[in-house]
């Protein structure tokens, strides 16, 4: 299962081992630390509570843990938004359920999956937002992810951004699947040690979000099995919540792409999230996406070009597309005079 008892432990002791004494205000002590980071006693001192209280709640064994309890124990470990989320998410099933151990913990094994129905129906994507994928097609990339970072739909510039998704299996469209477990990932994204970790990290925030997932707890359980890398950043404990940031993506027709993402929460679809791809204007990225959108979708990678010149070069894609963009300007301008002249 995904969490448990030792789920509890795991995070509360990975965050106290992140912290210094002297970062918090305390003195090293006389005594010589068998392990870095704080002591129980310490973080007991810092959140205001006793020692075997602290230790119960780190060992998963405190029932009915106060909300001014828990918001101690995040101010005494300096966890982040997202960190403190996720200790409520993980200690809400125990807190709520006298005696259990809460949390998905009882009963997911990695052979364990949803209903095909349940599978569907977390699928569906509005036809106003797809309406709102194609609108944007020409000039931003946009994908719409749903719960466990499935991708359930994408406008044409997302499929040829990056991996070629329409290739893909749909029960292998997801994103921290493609991440880990595709043989182009690491191709494609230059950082892709810096994805890893941001991907497993809102993983981990997700799974907090819905501890009794049948498909999420099977999409950990295969990436733990599977993936050596995986299973390291899992260990890690890191949460965090992927809400905006930058990517750099190695496109194998335009070059390099540096892009910015923004992801928006669709409100009245539950779990599913609105991500795209920006560009800063008059940038090369912007250029060459322009260039990737007017390639049309099934040309061939090694094929395309614009204006009878490769776009895998990205100087050349630029050039490109600046000259089409000139020639058309001039045209116009051409139209105008001649109009103006009758």
């Amino acid at each position: 299962m995904v969490f448990s008892e030792p789920e509890i432990n795991a995070f509360l002791t990975s965050r106290r081992a992140a912290l210094d004494p002297d970062s918090v205000g305390l003195p090293e002590g006389v005594t010589r630390r068998r392990v870095r980071g704080l002591r129980r006693e310490e973080v007991a001192q810092l959140a205001g509570i006793s020692v075997d209280y602290y230790t119960r709640i780190e060992q998963g064994r405190a029932h009915a843990i106060s909300d001014a309890v828990l918001d101690a124990v995040a101010r005494a470990l300096r966890l982040t938004p997202a960190e403190h989320t996720y200790l409520r998410n993980i200690t809400q099933m125990r807190r709520r359920v006298p005696g259990g151990s809460g949390g998905a913990g009882g009963g997911c094994s990695v052979a364990t999956g949803p209903h095909p129905g349940e599978r569907a129906a977390r699928q569906r994507v509005r036809p106003q937002v797809r309406q709102l994928l194609d609108a944007l097609d020409d000039t931003v990339p946009a994908f719409v992810y749903g719960p466990a970072m499935d991708i359930l739909a994408w406008n044409r510039l997302a499929g040829l951004v990056g991996f070629d998704l329409a290739a893909i299996p749909e029960a292998e469209r997801n994103a921290a699947r493609l991440v880990f477990l595709h043989p182009d990932a690491r191709d494609l994204h230059p950082d892709w040690e810096q994805l890893a970790e941001e991907t497993v990290a809102a993983l981990r925030a997700e799974a907090g979000r819905h501890p009794e997932d049948p498909w999420l707890c099977r999409l950990v359980g295969e990436l733990l099995e599977r993936s050596d890398d995986f299973r390291r950043h899992w260990e890690a404990q890191a949460v965090t919540e992927r809400t905006h940031g930058t990517k750099r993506i190695r496109n194998p027709r335009v070059g390099e792409l540096r892009v910015t993402y923004e992801v928006l929460l669709l409100p009245t679809d539950e779990g599913q999230m609105l991500c795209t791809y920006t560009a800063e204007r008059g940038s090369r990225t912007e250029r060459a996406l322009r260039a990737l959108a007017a390639s049309g979708a099934t040309a061939p990678a090694e094929a395309t070009a614009v204006d009878g010149a490769a776009v895998d070069e990205p100087r050349d894609v630029a050039s490109g597309v600046e000259a089409r963009g000139a020639a058309e300007a001039a045209g116009r301008a051409e139209a105008a005079v001649r109009v103006g002249a009758r």
